[in-house]
């Protein structure tokens, strides 16, 4: 996985947007305005910040030793996760889309099925 594949599949999935609001270096992914995953645009190697339940995060930090507690980031509820090649794609995008629905669960119940509806 790289940087664009990373992109494409966030702006794939209703309601994403896409927007810089740390400046330049760090691509911020959101659904209905709500932050779910955070990546830098430029880096020695790819990472990216996903939302993660917290007992899940520390089951994903024990296990996979390029997962990480969140970089700059609330560390119970979010990972920073490398992206090396030792965790198959097919798991990374799953995790994107689990934060992804985690922010969608918090969303108040209007917006949840407005995003039924775009998708």
């Amino acid at each position: 996985m790289n940087l664009e594949t990373l992109r494409d599949y966030c702006l794939k999935l209703p309601g994403v947007t896409e927007e810089l609001p740390f400046g330049p270096d760090t691509l911020v992914f959101k659904v209905m305005g709500k932050v779910f995953l955070l990546t830098p645009m430029e880096s020695a190697g790819h990472q990216f910040n996903a939302k993660c339940d917290p007992e899940k995060a520390e089951e994903l930090r024990a296990t996979y030793p390029d997962v990480r507690p969140g970089y700059h980031m609330n560390k119970k509820h979010w990972n920073t996760v490398l992206v090396t090649g030792s965790i198959p794609s097919e798991t990374l995008f799953g995790w994107v889309k689990d934060s992804y629905d985690l922010v969608v669960a918090s969303l108040p119940k209007k917006n949840q099925e407005e995003l039924k509806n775009i998708g």
